[in-house]
């Protein structure tokens, strides 16, 4: 059988090292050797030995499950084997997290992370109830974090002297060492007269990095579980 499908381009080829990879620019590739978390319903093949067990909730457990992977449980992977991990088909990125590093995600965007990285649930200071991220994920430690975003995103530099307003359903993520608060750029009198479609965005101050993708939060499908 001949065909471009089987070149070198597709093919899964064995790991070379333990850990998280890019296989594509659809899908990251895990090599197991004991445990790693991912959102839940995000495996879409695996070889070797590896189980794949839900997270308890609790109340914290709850808060990640609301949070994390936009109304998804975390799962984690036990064993020795090989993962690939996916979500509809949006385009996904590892990356590195160093002692001292401190990246705030939007759960929507999780896919994959080390154990080896603590996460915890944060209000987003100054979003209210109006901030698509009204919750994050905090991320800190050492390990490899996989993120997946609805097109190419979007990194802009945060600086004192200039801050950055994005929309709430359009960030990603940011950098340690930036402040978030609420900003209205819509006068009374537009919103009166039916508003321009963009009358609250959230400000970010500092110094650092702020992560947005190409669109807004397009409406939630049914998960199947």
């Amino acid at each position: 059988m001949k065909s471009d499908l089987f070149s070198s381009e597709h093919m899964a080829q064995p790991a070379t090292e333990a850990g998280m990879t890019l296989q594509n620019a659809k899908s990251i590739k895990y090599a197991v050797n004991g445990e790693m978390l991912a959102r839940q319903g995000a495996m879409i093949a695996y070889r070797g030995n590896l189980q794949f067990e839900r997270r308890g909730q609790g109340i914290g457990g709850m808060l990640k499950r609301a949070v994390t992977g936009e109304g998804l449980p975390l799962m984690a992977v036990k064993g020795q084997g090989e993962a690939w991990f996916a979500h509809e088909a949006q385009n996904c990125f590892v990356v590195d997290i160093e002692q001292g590093d401190v990246l705030t995600v939007n759960g929507r965007n999780v896919l994959c992370f080390d154990a080896s990285l603590s996460y915890e649930i944060k209000t987003v200071k100054g979003s209210g109830i109006a901030g698509g991220g009204l919750f994050n994920s905090v991320f800190t430690g050492w390990g490899r974090l996989g993120l997946v975003c609805e097109g190419n995103p979007l990194v802009i530099p945060v600086t004192a002297q200039q801050p950055v307003y994005v929309d709430t359903d359009a960030v990603v993520g940011w950098t340690a060492n930036l402040s978030t608060s609420l900003h209205r750029s819509q006068s009374i009198g537009s919103m009166i007269r039916g508003g321009s479609g963009e009358a609250v965005q959230l400000m970010l101050q500092g110094e650092g990095y702020v992560i947005v993708r190409p669109s807004e939060a397009t409406p939630k499908k049914t998960e199947q579980h």
